[in-house]
């Protein structure tokens, strides 16, 4: 069992000569059964046809082209972790989300989806992840950044998490900001 430093944790920006290094930490079946973090980017139809090797060509595809889609996290030089983050209109699928449309007309950055190595679960990579978004969003220009945690009393099974929890958020310093549905809190980091 590692006990880790969070302060350790190398995060970088994904880019194409890092794409090897997301492929490794999906590993084959493209993280929660072949999304390839294509989930809030695709509706649907689209999404459900494009599952697996297509899903993975379309990431690797907007990676390719310059398209920071998020961050990668390494310890010792191995990837451990991954959170997506891009400004919100760049995910389809939340623009037609009715528990979580916006909260109001402000420019927000979206944190949408993290994945975590298992041997590195429950070791708060996920808050490390989530603090450097923020400082990757700040560097941007960016001014607010939004997550969309599953606030979970009980021990749900990992991939429901894939958004975070509402405690790894509290943790990072996020606040609640909204509610439209039981379990579907809206989080924001305002940046200073």
């Amino acid at each position: 069992c590692h006990s880790m430093d969070i302060e350790e944790l190398a995060v970088k920006p994904i880019k194409r000569n890092l794409w090897p290094d997301l492929e490794e930490l999906f590993g084959l079946n493209g993280a929660c059964g072949g999304c390839w973090c294509m989930f809030w980017k695709l509706r649907g139809k689209a999404y459900d046809e494009s599952r697996g090797s297509a899903a993975r060509q379309m990431h690797k595809s907007l990676v390719d082209a310059g398209t920071v889609t998020g961050l990668l996290a390494y310890l010792d030089g191995e990837v451990v972790g991954w959170v997506a983050v891009e400004p919100r209109r760049a995910y389809v699928k939340l623009a037609h989300s009715r528990a979580l449309k916006p909260v109001d007309d402000e420019e927000v950055w979206s944190v949408t989806c993290f994945y975590v190595r298992k041997d590195y679960r429950r070791k708060g990579v996920t808050v490390g992840l989530l603090k450097a978004a923020v400082e990757h969003v700040r560097s941007q220009g960016g001014r607010i950044v939004e997550g969309y945690p599953v606030d979970v009393k009980d021990k749900a099974a990992p991939p429901f998490l894939f958004t975070g929890t509402a405690s790894a958020f509290r943790q990072a310093g996020f606040e609640e900001v909204a509610r439209n549905t039981p379990t579907r809190p809206i989080f924001r980091f305002v940046i200073k």
